[in-house]
């Protein structure tokens, strides 16, 4: 993983004999060091905190590496290597580094005419590029302070002159050679710092690239806090009114229930309405079964059994009603004498003929005799 450091020249450059110009600077500390997550390849913190122990910033293989480290002028957009040294390189760390309290000490001798030219100029400050692994291994240090992240194996590749330096020391992780922002004069540490314009509770506020990080994750954060809050209260209203419909439901059903609940008259009702169907229905068709039907099926099998199946097959309910009470009426009108004679007329018996026999016998006689005087007693 590639990363760079702001540093500083110290103390007054000088040149020698043949122009050179050699100074001292001190690069990559000991400490923790903050950076965006999204620098260090992690999502899920905004801010990571990232130890350097003194024993891997001063290991010897790493101050070793320090040694010819090749000084550029800003950082190219690749590693520095024997391939393109003589396009990149003005200049390199003369002698080996060497501990200097928290700090690695460079003796740094420049050879370009324009790089001098430069840092006679004001452009003092160095970052430096270098290549290491992390280690994301929680805990704490020494001092009490807790870190995310440990560096390790921490490799120099080479050291920028820059115009102006972040606060500190920055790090980005890079793409190509260094990362996701090239590193170049208008995207990393040897530009002017840039800020960003962020707008906080409608209030717009200038902040860093990391500052702008570490905003918008909050932010994003309460984004999700409050939709999931949304969620939540949608969902429970969403309960409550499959609750209230359930309950509904059941208080239906239960007025429905007591709606089919007869009182004593509506049961007396029901069981006198129930024995003239089935009087009736043996006036009609006297060997039809009623035992077990329902009303309805009463009817139908009266009529069945009175017009035949052809009179009910695919017939509505109402017309099997309705012949039924036309069998019914045919079956009170046969009940009453006089509407039967007036219907069928009058068929005499065998003692009705004796009876207007003997009368018209009996009249003749009478009208034979009518002139005869009465004989005196």
């Amino acid at each position: 993983m590639q990363f760079t450091d702001a540093v500083t020249v110290e103390g007054k450059p000088r040149r020698t004999g043949d122009g050179y110009l050699v100074a001292t600077a001190k690069a990559v500390r000991t400490g923790i060091q903050l950076y965006a997550g999204s620098e260090v390849g992690v999502t899920d913190k905004a801010v990571v905190r990232v130890y350097r122990p003194p024993e891997e910033v001063f290991a010897d293989a790493s101050l070793q590496s320090f040694s010819h480290a090749p000084v550029t002028i800003n950082h190219p957009a690749e590693a520095v290597t024997a391939d393109n040294w003589s396009q990149l390189a003005v200049g390199e760390v003369s002698t080996a580094a060497k501990k200097d309290g928290e700090w690695v000490h460079l003796p740094l001798v420049l050879k370009d005419a324009a790089a001098i030219a430069a840092v006679e100029s004001g452009k003092r400050e160095l970052s430096a590029g270098y290549t290491c692994e992390l280690d994301w291994t929680p805990g704490i240090t020494a001092d009490g302070q807790s870190f995310d992240a440990q560096q390790r194996n921490i490799k120099i590749n080479h050291l920028a002159l820059v115009d102006r330096a972040r606060a500190g020391s920055q790090a980005r992780i890079g793409d190509g050679a260094w990362g996701a922002m090239p590193i170049d004069d208008a995207t990393h540490e040897d530009s002017p710092m840039n800020l960003k314009t962020v707008t906080v509770d409608g209030i717009p506020v200038e902040v860093t690239d990391q500052g702008a990080t570490v905003i918008a994750t909050l932010q994003q954060r309460l984004a999700d806090a409050a939709k999931k809050a949304s969620d939540t209260e949608t969902s429970h209203a969403a309960l409550i009114a499959a609750k209230d419909k359930d309950i509904a439901t059941r208080d239906a059903e239960i007025d429905k229930l007591k709606g089919q609940v007869l009182d004593a008259a509506a049961l007396d009702k029901l069981v006198t309405d129930r024995a003239n169907l089935i009087a009736l229905a043996a006036k009609i068709a006297k060997d039809v079964k009623t035992e077990g039907l329902s009303d309805a099926d009463i009817r139908k099998a009266v009529v069945t059994a009175k017009l035949g199946d052809a009179a009910v097959k695919d017939k509505s309910d109402d017309y099997i009603n309705a012949r039924f009470e036309i069998l019914a009426e045919d079956a009170a009108k046969s009940a009453d004498p006089f509407a039967a004679a007036v219907r069928d007329g009058i068929t005499p018996t065998n003692d009705d003929n004796k009876t207007v026999t003997d009368a018209r016998a009996a009249m003749i006689a009478d009208m034979q005799s009518a002139y005869q005087p009465a004989k005196a007693n």
